[in-house]
């Protein structure tokens, strides 16, 4: 579950970033974050994952008060999220099961877990028979599976994919927005930030758009809450 409550971020060159964002998600919800160029969407994505500090407002993740989450805590509460980066940062010298096992090496899993979970997660985004080929020899939205894969090996309650289909052609886009969409109905909680305005009319999912900082629209489906919202 995510809860921010009056949030507010500045960053050092006193700009503030986040306004007094008010913005919930219930377990296994899946939503859309979205918004203009400095609207806000980073921040955000930041401040999920521990990464940046508000400068004052609440924030819970997952049952982690990230307000006053101790260093110590950060890796436990990392577990918890699975995060598809927009440069994927996959190892290009290692294979595709080579870059999702690493991901449960780092954090001390057993061997007989990772050879059991591994393969599963492989299966899950439709790689299977690609297992074992380098992730170099992979075409783009092959690449963004291994992400996805990778993202999901500890088993965490919430995935967040920051531009997950921004180098991809129309039709891989929509190949990746349904295996969130899968991975959803999985149980598994998912927030997309994006700006590919036809995959989120595609999908008649909760959008949350930002604007200048602030939450200005929050309902089910669509795009826009009004027009005059761009790009």
């Amino acid at each position: 579950m995510i809860v921010l409550s009056d949030v507010y971020h500045k960053y050092a060159n006193r700009v503030h970033s986040l306004k007094g964002v008010n913005l919930s998600m219930r377990d296994g919800e899946f939503a859309f974050l979205i918004g203009p160029s400095g609207a806000g969407k980073s921040t955000i994505l930041k401040v999920l994952t521990g990464e940046e500090r508000v400068t004052s407002g609440r924030v819970s993740v997952n049952g982690f008060n990230l307000v006053s989450l101790k260093k110590k805590e950060l890796p436990y509460f990392r577990r918890s999220i699975g995060i598809v980066f927009q440069d994927l940062r996959l190892m290009e010298n290692k294979t595709v099961y080579e870059n999702v096992a690493f991901a449960m090496e780092v954090t001390g899993a057993r061997g007989a877990d990772i050879k059991k979970r591994v393969p599963y997660l492989i299966a899950l985004v439709g790689l299977s028979k690609k297992m074992h080929r380098s992730a170099l020899d992979l075409s783009g939205g092959e690449q963004q599976r291994v992400a996805i894969a990778r993202a999901l090996v500890n088993n965490p309650r919430m995935i967040i994919a920051d531009e997950p289909t921004g180098n991809l052609d129309p039709d891989r886009s929509l190949e990746i927005m349904i295996l969130l969409e899968k991975i959803n109905a999985l149980g598994t909680t998912v927030l997309v930030i994006t700006h590919e305005k036809a995959l989120v009319d595609h999908f008649n999912k909760r959008v949350i758009s930002l604007d200048s900082g602030k939450v200005v629209s929050d309902e089910q489906g669509g795009y826009y809450s009004y027009e005059e919202l761009e790009y």
